[in-house]
Parts: C-alpha cells; sequence; structure tokens
C-alpha cells in the first residue's frame, strides 16, 4: 500500500528531532508495537539470512510489516518468505528500492560490511528510516558519509550494536561519568575473534557459480573476482579486506561501545598496530593483532589510551591480576589452549578503581576491587531506560521502531550520529595493519587523512565498482 505524503513528513519532521548525538532523561508510555492508522509501518529487509534473519523477524513482531525481502542467496531468500510469504522477492537490493518506493517506510541492512553504505545511503535519500547492523560501514570514509547523510535527510537511524540497549551499559556509562572510578587514563579491550578464516591471502581456483547465487550483487560496490566454492560466501567474507573488517570491525562496535560512551572515545590523534603480522597478500587481515589508540584531552577529561587485542593476544598481566579470580581461571585455560576459543573483555583503568565487564554487549560489569565498592551508591539516573522487557536484540528493535513511530521521545540511542563517529573511531585500528608493526600513524580525524603515514590514506575509502557508486550529502559533494 502507498503511504500518504503527508505521513512521511510527520515521520521525517519526528525522526529529525532525535537524530542527534546525545543523551536523554525523558521517560516515555510504553507501547507493544500496536499499529493504528498513523503509525503503521511498512519494510523492506536487506539480507535476510544469519543475523539477517533475526533482524526482520524483530521488527515484524513491532507490528511492521514486511513488504520486501532481499538476499543475493535465492535459497535464504525463499527459506525467509516462507515467513512473509505476502513479501516480494528480490535478489538485488538496488531493484527492491526502486520498485518498491513509497511502499517502504523502514530499511533494515543486515549484509556483509562492504555494502552497507551503499544499500543504507541509497535507502536514506530515499527518506527511509534505517536499521543497519555492525560495523555501520567497511570504511571510515562511507562512516562519515552515512552520519552526514542521515543529518541531512532527518530519518531515523541506528546500528545493530544491541548492548547499547542494556541498563547495564546505560548505568555503567553513568558510573564512569559521574567519576566513579576516578580519571580514566587507560582502556583495555580483547576479544576472542576471529572465528573465521583469517591471515591466509586470497584461494587459489575458480568454481561456477551457483544458480541460486546472485555473485555479482553479493560482489557489490568490491572489486570482481571470481567465486570460489565456501571461500567467501555466507560466513568466512568477514576476513578480506575488501568485503570485511576483520577481528575488529567485526566486535569493537559490541566491545567498545561503552567506554567509547563513557569517555567519548572518538576522534584518535594516532593509532599504533603493536603486535601485527601484516595484511596477507594485500588480501586479508592478520589472524592476531594488538593495536594502540592514543586520545588527546577532550571536554575535560584527561587523555587516554584504548589498547585492543584480538586473536589470542591479552592485556599485560598487571591489569589481568586485578580480575576476579573466577575470570582469572578462564584466562589461564585460554593460555593452555591457546587452538580454542578464549575469553573477552572490557577493562576501564580510573584513579580510585576499575569498571570491568566480560560481556561482549557491555550489558554486565563490575566495579572493582570489590571490597572498595561494597558500600558504593550508584549515581543519579541520566540517561533512559528503555521500559520494552523483551531480550537485548528485541529492545533495541523496539528503540527504533517505536522512534519511527514518533511514539518514544528519547529516540535511538546508536543513531548514525553516535554509531557513526564509533564506526570511525575503530576503523582507524585497520591503517595501522596496513603500515606495519609498530608504526605511529598520526590521525587528523577532521580531514579523514594521516599527517604522517600518507600511504595508508588511499584505504580510508575506496573506488566503488561501476553500478554501485555512493551518493554523497549535498553539503560534501563536489
Amino acid at each position: 500500500m502507498t503511504r500518504p505524503s503527508n505521513r512521511r513528513k510527520f515521520l521525517a519532521q519526528s525522526a529529525a528531532l532525535t537524530a542527534g548525538v546525545g543523551y536523554w532523561t525523558s521517560a516515555a508510555s510504553v507501547s507493544r508495537g500496536q499499529d493504528s492508522a498513523l503509525t503503521g509501518l511498512s519494510a523492506a529487509c536487506i539480507g535476510v539470512g544469519g543475523k539477517g534473519s533475526s533482524d526482520t523477524s524483530h521488527i515484524a513482531e513491532q507490528g511492521v510489516n514486511i513488504v520486501g525481502l532481499c538476499d543475493v542467496d535465492r535459497k535464504t531468500l525463499d527459506k525467509k518468505a516462507r515467513e512473509f510469504p505476502d513479501a516480494a522477492k528480490f535478489d538485488d537490493f538496488r531493484e527492491m528500492l526502486d520498485q518498491l518506493g513509497d511502499k517502504v517506510d523502514i530499511v533494515t541492512c543486515s549484509t556483509p560490511d562492504h555494502t552497507h553504505a551503499a544499500a543504507c545511503v541509497r535507502a536514506m535519500r530515499m527518506g527511509k528510516h534505517v536499521y543497519c547492523q555492525k560495523p555501520m560501514t567497511w570504511s571510515i570514509r562511507e562512516a562519515r558519509l552515512m552520519r552526514e547523510t542521515a543529518a541531512e535527510t532527518g530519518v531515523v537511524t541506528q546500528m545493530g550494536n544491541q548492548g547499547t540497549s542494556e541498563d547495564g551499559l546505560r548505568e555503567a556509562v553513568e558510573v564512569i561519568q559521574s567519576g566513579g572510578i576516578g580519571d580514566v587514563t587507560e582502556v583495555h579491550i580483547w576479544s576472542n575473534r576471529p572465528i573465521w578464516p583469517q591471515g591466509a591471502g586470497r584461494p587459489a581456483g575458480e568454481d561456477p557459480v551457483p544458480d541460486s547465487l546472485n555473485w555479482d550483487a553479493w560482489i557489490g560496490p568490491a572489486p570482481m573476482r571470481p567465486f570460489v566454492e565456501g571461500a567467501y560466501h555466507s560466513f568466512k567474507w568477514r576476513g578480506f579486506v575488501d568485503f570485511g573488517t576483520g577481528a575488529l570491525g567485526d566486535m569493537a562496535c559490541h566491545t567498545t561501545n561503552m567506554p567509547v560512551m563513557a569517555l567519548k572515545l572518538w576522534d584518535p590523534v594516532a593509532v599504533t598496530a603493536v603486535q601485527n603480522p601484516g595484511i596477507v597478500n594485500g588480501e586479508q587481515y592478520p589472524a592476531n593483532s594488538q593495536i594502540a589508540f592514543e586520545f588527546p584531552e577532550r571536554e575535560g577529561l584527561p587523555a587516554c589510551k584504548f589498547v585492543w587485542y584480538d586473536g589470542g593476544n591479552l592485556p599485560p598481566d598487571e591489569i589481568l591480576q586485578q580480575l576476579p579470580s573466577r575470570f582469572l581461571q578462564k584466562v589461564e585455560r585460554q593460555k593452555q589452549n591457546p587452538g580454542q576459543r578464549g575469553t573477552s573483555g572490557a577493562v576501564v583503568v580510573g584513579s580510585k578503581g576499575i569498571v570491568f565487564s566480560e560481556n561482549d554487549y557491555g550489558a554486565k560489569y563490575s566495579l572493582l576491587p570489590s571490597d572498595d565498592y561494597a558500600d558504593y551508591k550508584l549515581p543519579e539516573q541520566k540517561l533512559p531506560r528503555i521500559p520494552y522487557k523483551s531480550g537485548t536484540d528485541e529492545r533495541h528493535k523496539w528503540e527504533f521502531v517505536q522512534t519511527c513511530k514518533g511514539e518514544y521521545a528519547p529516540g535511538t540511542m546508536s543513531n548514525f550520529g553516535y554509531a557513526g563517529r564509533l564506526t570511525e573511531t575503530i576503523l582507524v585500528g585497520n591503517l595501522a595493519l596496513r603500515a606495519g608493526e609498530g608504526k605511529r600513524i598520526e590521525w587528523d580525524a577532521e580531514n579523514l587523512v594521516s599527517t604522517n603515514v600518507p600511504e595508508v590514506n588511499e584505504f580510508v575509502g575506496r573506488e566503488y565498482r561501476e553500478g554501485w557508486e555512493i551518493e554523497e550529502p549535498a553539503a560534501t559533494a563536489g
């Protein structure tokens, strides 16, 4: 059904009020996603397998009518269509958006990283509200472009780092910002990723493209390459620099979210790959890395160092020894069994104590040393709490859909204004992997360039394959 233009104008104006970066204190009445003549919404979903399957189902559970399904894999598409038999089916999101047009209010994007910006910028330019999986984009420049486009169009946006919707994460942010652990000068975050092939280079050979797969649409904006059975589609793409963002891009938008939000850790001034086996043949991220980010004084906060570890790397013992003994037992098992999936964690080091979270989403945290915080009183609540009680992912979708309906005044917390800055910060780390081990990259965040290692600047963005170009905001297009 076609949406009236006055209704779309109402939604856009409502979205503009909540699209900026900010923290909120107002409450909203609880809604269970019941439709009305004014607030009934329709969605087209891009990428409907894996995480995209639950993304599609969860917004439908909020009363959104699914009118379009898109997936490059016909088998995946047909499987999801059994759940939504009335939805039109496509294997190219460009065709879906062009054909459905004003029948769509919301677009979800749950594709490999390299196609996020191409799909989402197109959707925002059409006035659609957009939910995009993390990381928001494949490149730093795309993150800036998505943020600018969201601001220009005024649509409701949200990135899929669902831990943002958890009370525990928001409470931890309040604790840190209130000075509960004192001045913070270092953050250590490690991940048990990668859990996909990484560090080997491009697979040899070429196989026939299955009839069920639109390989051209899967490649999208990236340079064309031969199809190799089982090499890229459907999950192993994350380790390839043309398609994914490696362990850092996959998990840091989750695991760094809480400290980044609390400490305003965006726009680093330098980044160094302390441990870096290097990009393999220009094709794959290394199997492990350690990356150090430097942040200057900002808005009254002291300068801060943030160190990222993946592929089995861990913080130094002086950091780990401050953690609970039960968790240290897990770390010890990890050291003894390096081939098995290990631990993840985030340690925010303050002058009075530390915040520790072993939850990938930052949804649960501890204040340490525990004896020092036995009588600790939580600070005054300053961030809103989502009133919808359900699982983490479902709460995130509730926040997004109710904001689209204009029925949730605080708006989406991980909107593209915030998520774009978070994504820019994280992806600067991948530039360090291009530079070589121990080489300090000085970073001009405003202009998106390294001022001392110019050879990495070509990797800030990319040239898009013909037919997959991305339109820039009017304010920046030249």
